[in-house]
């Protein structure tokens, strides 16, 4: 194998086909949410009346009348016809973490030919076999009936394929028995938990009847690139999307030389090609830049209501990953692709909004005068703290228990980081003192050709789990791979759950004859003291933390996910979730289930695959270097090189017949056994084969290795 045409090739043939290809021809306002059934389209498209009553679900949130999906119906097909949709589709969110969808035709037929038609019917139900999409036990094999249910908070959309497009309907999925077998219904639930959550607080500080209240999301994506030739050189990436083997090369992170780095031509011209598209559909990408480690990219969406972002999240993963194929390129998601430089995530900045467009969360420039916002920033503090468990089984998956912890991933402890200025103003609420602490003020650059800047009175902490940045809170633990409809879930019902406790203190307060500010001050000194322990600014990877966490603090270390997963039915969050109506005993448990199901499979199929591929890849090459070394005589050199060669591949046969044992033992019938299984014996043991095929590839000549290296993955582009 001629590994240096590898190389060429992967670098130059990757030339796009033009008319494949994207073009800026439209201004980007233009071309924005083109791709979208708008309000304003759908406006334009049906009568005041129906548009009224469809307007009242969509922004007061009213039950949705049945009446007038027709009308509907007809408006969004003809509308889709316009844009060249053949077909459409219920666009839903399994249980998976990914999106599905079964494709129907517009045309029926009529007589002797076909009309195009789309009923109401069709467009507020659709029924897809629920059988053979993870349940966790919710539905059995043989009862194979689920239902899909138009969302119509989330716009319609059209999907742009080769040789046509298709109408994508987003929708709730549930099974015959009415229980949530999706990410979106938990969703929709927690938003509407929030809403009568805050809603009655907002009213104790002034705010008028009928606002609502919804959690707004703006979640960023980081992701590796490497050439599409490679990608198919590897089996493990293939089957298991990260590289189960791979010897650090000479250079990795080490020269911080890449972040915010110039973009190469190539990944520009694949970034600008999937922004179209994303404009297209409405999603409202901001910033996009090199990220940390070589071939680490990040693209990033500013704020919108946390529904339709989880939807657009999972329209950024797809079209990265369908846009780098026409670049000779392919985009990995996986939270640790390559071990050894920084993992990719998906931070999640969350806050709070009224459908006014006012940010609970959003200080001022005194937030200390502040109350509403102190008031609502001490619930983000309790619930964090109260519910540090379920914030963590949230983003445990077994690929996202390689990133957590290293490389600026946050570590699997909880905690809050809040900047200097805030926790100044909180421990100062808490003191008695009042007043404001530190200041901002300006920043001085030291000479007078650059103007001084407006400094942030607080600092980022890049280890924090959970940080406040201004007028958000950052979730840094979410992985870069999954469904962000799980996290923002837990996250709008933990808060509701904060918030509903404070506003019924707060209210008491009230009706007790106390004043609006010394009430909501009492408060906010109480919540701070009982939960601060769960405030950490400092840094998230010291051994010092650690220990103070888990033992001064009491906070929890739920290092893994398997220690995580038993966390989520306790009967706390149990209760929780039931009170709230966002998840059933049922539907929790078989979240439970589902989660110790996907680990153990992930972990299986990487497990077989890396006793695949060194077995059959890695250590016949050893073995036919060996060889050809025997033959090349007896100098010293060849003797030292072929006695390394010889440890290292016997340490490898032998750490292959234990992972074999391993892989075929799978440790009970039940998917809780198996999955502490390969946490307990097959991830060490694979661990075990990866050491020493990666010491055979440092000693083993490059043109008998049979995988593309870190140092040609990373690098080409």
């Amino acid at each position: 194998m001629n590994h240096d045409f590898d190389v060429i090739s992967a670098a130059r043939n990757w030339r796009v086909d033009k008319a494949q290809s994207a073009t800026p021809t439209e201004v980007v306002g233009e071309l924005f949410a083109s791709d979208v059934l708008t309000l304003d389209q759908l406006k334009s498209r049906l009568s005041k009346p129906t548009y009224r009553r469809l307007h009242a679900t969509l922004e007061r949130g009213e039950r949705l009348d049945p009446a007038i999906a027709d009308a509907v119906a007809l408006a969004m097909k003809t509308w889709a016809m316009e844009k060249g949709a053949t077909h459409y589709t219920h666009w839903f969110q399994p249980l998976t973490g990914y999106t599905a969808e079964k494709h129907d035709s517009f045309l029926s037929p009529a007589g002797d030919g076909a009309i195009a038609s789309f009923s109401g019917g069709e467009l507020i139900q659709a029924e897809p076999d629920a059988s053979s999409f993870p349940s966790g036990g919710l539905r059995a094999t043989f009862e194979a009936r689920g239902y899909t249910a138009w969302d119509p908070s989330s716009p319609a959309f059209i999907m742009r394929h080769t040789n046509g497009s298709t109408l994508c309907i987003p929708t709730a999925f549930a099974s015959w028995t009415g229980e949530a077998l999706d990410n979106k219904t938990p969703l929709l639930r927690s938003t509407e938990a929030l809403n009568k959550a805050v809603t009655p607080a907002l009213h104790l500080f002034g705010a008028s009847e009928g606002a609502r209240v919804s959690s707004t999301l703006g979640a960023e994506q980081e992701y590796f690139l490497i050439a599409e030739e490679y990608y198919y050189r590897r089996p493990d990436l293939v089957m298991s999307g990260r590289t189960l083997f791979g010897a650090q090369p000479p250079r990795g992170q080490e020269l911080e030389d890449h972040y915010f780095g110039a973009i190469p031509d190539r990944v520009l011209s694949f970034m600008t090609d999937a922004e179209l598209q994303l404009y297209a559909l409405g999603v409202p990408v901001k910033t996009r830049h090199n990220e940390v480690a070589p071939g680490q990219f990040e693209i990033a969406p500013i704020f919108e209501s946390s529904n339709v972002a989880a939807d657009h999240q999972q329209l950024i993963m797809q079209v990265l990953q369908n846009t780098a194929r026409k670049y000779g390129l392919v985009a990995l998601l996986h939270e640790k692709p390559f071990a050894g430089v920084n993992g990719s995530g998906k931070h999640c900045n969350w806050s709070m909004s009224t459908d006014a467009g006012e940010n609970l969360l959003e200080p001022g420039d005194t937030p200390h005068e502040n109350l509403q916002f102190l008031f609502f920033c001490s619930a983000v503090i309790k619930a964090v703290d109260e519910h540090q468990d379920l914030l963590r089984v949230s983003v445990a998956s077994a690929s996202n228990d390689h990133r957590l912890g290293a490389n600026e991933a946050p570590p699997a402890i909880i905690s809050i980081f809040l900047g200097s200025e805030l926790t100044d103003i909180l421990d100062r609420v808490e003191s008695g003192e009042g007043g404001r602490g530190v200041e901002a003020g300006l920043l001085g650059l030291g000479t007078n050709v650059l103007p001084p800047l407006p400094r942030h009175a607080g600092d980022r902490n890049r280890t924090s789990p959970f940080a406040f940045t201004g007028n958000k809170f950052e979730f840094r633990a979410v992985g870069s791979s999954q469904s962000i409809s799980f996290p923002i879930t837990v996250l709008n019902t933990i808060v509701a759950d904060a918030v509903q406790g404070l506003t019924a203190e707060l209210k008491a307060r009230l009706d007790s004859g106390a004043e609006l500010a010394a009430a909501v001050g009492e408060l906010v000194r109480e919540t701070y003291s009982k939960h601060k322990r769960i405030v950490f600014n400092g840094d998230g990877y010291s051994d010092e933390w650690h220990e103070e966490a888990e033992h001064a603090r009491g906070l929890l270390n739920l290092r893994t996910s398997i220690d995580a997963f038993p966390q989520l039915t306790s009967a706390k969050n149990a209760e929780l979730f039931g009170r709230f109506g966002v998840l059933s005993e049922r539907e929790l448990a078989a979240r439970q289930e589902v989660l110790y199901d996907q680990y153990f499979k992930t972990v299986n199929i990487e497990g077989e695959t890396t006793e695949y591929v060194a077995r059959t890849m890695i250590l016949p090459a050893a073995v036919a270097y060996l060889a050809e070394l025997h033959q090349a005589g007896g100098s010293r050199a060849v003797q030292a090189t072929t006695g390394e060669i010889e440890v290292a591949a016997d340490a490898l046969y032998d750490a292959l017949q234990a992972l074999g044992t391993q892989n075929a033992a799978l440790g009970g019938e039940e998917v809780h056994e198996k999955a502490h299984h390969v946490a307990a014996q097959v991830l060490p043991a694979m661990t075990a084969v990866r050491q020493a095929a990666d010491r055979l590839e440092k000693v083993v000549a490059e043109r008998h290795w049979p995988l593309p290296t870190y140092r040609q993955m990373l690098f080409v582009k």
